[in-house]
Formats: structure tokens, sequence, C-alpha cells
């Protein structure tokens, strides 16, 4: 098998380039097309000599991940299953943000893609589909930034707008795959890559407390949210198996570490299921973590799936939810889900393409 040219660095582009009798300044143009450009085949790069491109294609692959479904939402969102150069499929969410609701032609607010960082998932957490499936390996950086080309097309092909957020909330955990996640940041964000900012880019992790302490000490510039949706210790660990070897308590102490570390303050996602996390008591639980760690709320809808019993709390109750933390100064907010009806929402990806 030929080697995958994007798992070179610039330097080792360089070398590749003079040991091959080429001019090495070459190696500048190709790292353009392949991380600027987005070039996914050497017949791309125009500005290269046709026998130049030929012994490029002669020893190397690029591995573009490619559309395998595209499905849309009554509200717009669109999901992709992208085939991975090895068979698998992972998908990948555009969810638009619209100034009108009931304009859905309108122009957007926010064009945010939701990535994926692994094909399936080594945790169980019992409401999210991902949870279900088996973890069958990490994405590598290029993979995760073809997610985010292909969205950004989509999103200027369907509204007439590029991406303005990218969230990494999509299949797996992304600390469980540290090294290509940051990787995958630093293409995105580089002014040789797509040069977005970093901030904004959240990362989503169910709490892996010795990676967000690695965050700390890497001082990563992106946002970091913690899926948390329980804020006591016995409720946690029945629906998030991963609470049991990283408890509150480990987590309030690395959130903080983090924030000491970067000065960016963390968000809580929290879904409110019905009859398990959604009384006043849970909301003061929560309230009292929200005074130990600097973080804003995120209230999320749930969303069903074929594989667990839990449902979405009721209207009356999210609203009591939401107002006793806003009461006692927690910066709160309620996310309406989006792609209900494909599957796209917030913990229903599950990599059903074909």
């Amino acid at each position: 098998m030929k080697q995958d040219i994007r798992k070179l660095t610039a330097a080792q582009l360089k070398d590749w380039f003079t040991q091959n009798g080429e001019q090495g300044f070459r190696a500048k143009q190709v790292h353009e097309w392949l991380w600027k450009k987005s070039a996914h085949t050497f017949g791309q790069m125009s500005n290269l000599s046709l026998p130049l491109r030929e012994k490029l294609e002669g020893a190397f692959d690029i591995r573009a991940l490619t559309v395998s479904t595209e499905q849309r939402s009554n509200d717009g969102t669109i999901k992709s299953s992208f085939r991975l150069f090895d068979g698998n499929l992972i998908e990948g969410v555009l969810i638009p943000s619209l100034r009108s609701d009931d304009r859905s032609d309108g122009p957007a607010d926010r064009m945010t893609a939701c990535v994926s960082s692994q094909v399936g998932c080594s945790l169980t957490c019992k409401f999210c589909a991902t949870g279900y499936m088996d973890r069958k390996r990490n994405l590598d950086a290029a993979e995760i930034y073809d997610q985010v080309v292909i969205i950004d097309r989509q999103a200027k092909t369907n509204f007439d707008a590029p991406l303005t957020n990218i969230v990494y909330m999509g299949m797996g955990e992304p600390l469980l795959n540290y090294k290509n996640v940051l990787e995958s940041v630093d293409r995105i964000t580089s002014p040789d890559g797509l040069g977005m900012s970093p901030k904004r880019i959240t990362v989503s992790t169910a709490g892996i407390a010795r990676m967000i302490k690695q965050l700390g000490d890497d001082e990563v510039k992106f946002n970091l949210a913690l899926s948390l949706h329980a804020a006591n210790d016995q409720k946690r660990d029945q629906i998030m198996p991963i609470n049991e070897s990283n408890s509150l308590q480990n987590l309030a102490e690395s959130l903080n570490y983090f924030y000491r570390k970067t000065g960016s303050r963390v968000t809580f996602e929290y879904i409110v299921f019905y009859n398990f996390n959604d009384t006043l008591q849970d909301a003061k639980e929560l309230w009292e973590f929200t005074k130990r760690v600097p973080a804003k709320v995120n209230i999320i809808e749930y969303n069903p799936i074929a594989e667990a019993n839990f449902t979405n709390t009721d209207p009356q109750t999210l609203e009591k939810f939401a107002s006793f933390l806003d009461s006692r100064g927690v910066i709160v907010n309620v996310r309406r889900s989006r792609g209900k009806d494909i599957d796209a929402a917030c913990g229903q990806l599950a990599g059903k393409g074909k």
C-alpha cells in the first residue's frame, strides 16, 4: 500500500522532494494544495508539472473521505455518512442556526459542523447511540479535517454561507484520540490550513480527568465542553460508566487546572431526562457544582434512541430547572435539538449509512 502523503510533516515532505531529485520549494506547493486548498487528487495540483504529479501519484495516496449518503432534515440540518479509505463509516452534521425560525431559507446566524473523532466509541454512555457501538479505531487528523472541508462546502452550497463554528461532538471521545484531535485543530486553525479561529472550535468530552489536565498543560486555545448530565456521582455512574474512574471530584480538580492554565471557562452540557435528573434537587446539585468550576450551562433536549428507554422531561419541568439556575446567577442556555427526524441530533449518530 502506498504511503498517505498527509501523514508527512512539511519537513518530511521537503526531504522526499530533495531525495527524489526535485526542487525543495515544490514541497511547500504540495503542502498548500493538501491543507489550504484541500486537494483530494494530485491531478488538481495544476502548478506542478505532469511528470511530477505522476511521480507523486506513484508514491503516495491521498486517503480522502467520500460522502456515502446525505440526508436533509425539515429544519435544514444536513447529516452525512462519510466513507473512510478502509470502508468504515462515520457521520458528521451541518447545523444551520437561522435568524428567523419560520424562514428556513433565511440568512444564517451560525453554521456549525459537528464532527466525529473515532469510528464508534469505547465509552458506553447509556443514552447515546454511538455508545452502543464498538470502537473500531481512531480517526487521523486528515479524516477529521476532511469532515470540516466537506461540511463547509455543504454550508456554502445550501445556505450561501461558510462555517462559523466546529464542535467535536460527533462519534467518539475526542480526548481518547488526543494527538490526532489536536493535530486536526492545528490544520483547521493554521494560516497554512483553513485559517479558522480556535475560539470557534469546541471539543466535548465525557470527562477524562488526566487528559483535561493535559489540555491545560498544552494551553489549548479552543473551547472545552464537559458532558455532565448529573452533578451527583451515583446518578452519573448509572448513565456514564466513565464516571466510576473519573469522579466529579477528580473532574472538578482537572477543570480548575484547565481554567488556571488557559483562562477559558468550561461549558457543562446537561441533558434533562424525565424522572431521572430533572428535579429542583438535581438543579441545586448542578448549581453547587458550577460554584466549584467557572462554567456556563447548556441544557440540551434528549433525543430518543432505540437502544434506551430515556425520555425528555416535560416543558414545565425544564423551565423550572433552567429558571432555578438562572435565578442563582448561572449562565444557562436551553438548546433545542436540530435534525431529530433524520437521527442527526445530539446522541443519535451511529454510522448507519450504506
